[in-house]
């Protein structure tokens, strides 16, 4: 009977949650939303820095999308208790950043196996422990482990494609290429038509370039469209439909296009960062305080030819 109403309570709480493109108004850190039966939305706390967590059942267990930071994870943690007394068994981590996987630890002492594509792993070896140690520095959550850097994914994927299927629920991992990170996962489920993208999409002015190539992004989000969504639940904001996808890949193409156009106008970086505006169907993806970052990482990577994430940090 507890199990019941706290799921009757969820799925009221739920109405009109996964509408088209959800202002951020109506956020609530820490809410869990049904998206269909059997799939949670866990939303993070944004000003602890936390991303978004998807919870997904299958017959005898769960899987998680994202660790999370350590605080986090915590969080969702409690969201599962509240949602299924099934353990969770993968959690899935859909990149390598702090935000992503630094909880990869908690999971696993929780009895979980983690896993992601296996340019994950590599990606944690290009950057870490450089950045554990640098977050240990400024966030408790992370330096109270005490460990010298994060807990890389316990299982990788070989294959652009890995499929879980128990009989209940079909649950497919796809890589598509090199898009926020070398490593970008999404978890798709055909039947329901639930796509969870990490931060290949986002809701709002979430975009972090820095490891990027920002070039062939929206390429990989051209493969994702291939597959039939109706609920998209981004790794940042609220979750939406289908056009959380294409915004996303329209924002990028438009930040391309301005930086390169100035770039070829012989335009130094600074009168691009004082200059660009973006037009008015990408609003919800911009945010000042980020664009003139932004705009000097697509400026990086137009001027020196390579992949943002392929130059110095």
């Amino acid at each position: 009977m507890r199990r019941i109403r706290a799921v009757l309570l969820l799925s009221f709480a739920a109405l009109g949650g996964i509408a088209l493109l959800v202002s951020r108004s109506d956020a609530t850190p820490g809410s869990v939303r049904i998206v269909v039966p059997g799939v949670w939305f866990l939303e993070g706390d944004t000003d602890q820095g936390h991303c978004n967590n998807v919870v997904i059942e299958m017959k005898d267990y769960l899987i998680v999308v994202d660790a999370n930071y350590p605080g986090g994870a915590r969080a969702a943690m409690a969201g599962v208790q509240r949602i299924s007394s099934k353990p969770v068994k993968y959690v899935f981590d859909t990149h390598h950043h702090a935000d992503h996987i630094y909880g990869n630890i908690l999971w696993t002492q929780a009895g979980a196996t983690t896993i992601a594509f296996k340019e994950v792993a590599e990606e944690l070896k290009r950057f870490e422990p450089a950045r554990w140690l640098a977050s240990a520095k400024k966030r408790q959550d992370v330096a109270e482990l005490k460990r010298d850097g994060p807990e890389p994914p316990k299982q990788d994927i070989n294959q652009p494609r890995f499929i879980l299927n128990d009989g209940s629920r079909k649950v497919e991992f796809h890589h598509f290429g090199w898009a926020h990170t070398r490593g970008d996962g999404f978890v798709y489920l055909p039947k329901e038509q639930v796509l969870c993208t990490g931060d290949a999409v986002v809701n709002g002015p979430y975009n972090n370039l820095m490891d990027a190539n920002i070039a062939n992004w929206p390429v990989v989000l051209r493969a994702v469209e291939k597959l039939k969504v109706k609920y998209v639940l981004p790794g940042h904001g609220l979750p939406g439909g289908r056009e959380l996808i294409g915004g996303q890949a329209l924002f990028l193409v438009e930040l391309h296009k301005a930086v390169k156009a100035g770039i070829d106008a012989g335009k130094k970086l600074e009168d691009l960062q004082a200059s660009i505006n973006l037009p008015d169907a990408v609003t919800p993806w911009v945010g000042q305080a980020l664009l003139k970052r932004q705009i000097k990482d697509a400026y990086d990577e137009i001027s020196q030819g390579k992949p943002r994430g392929d130059l110095p940090h």
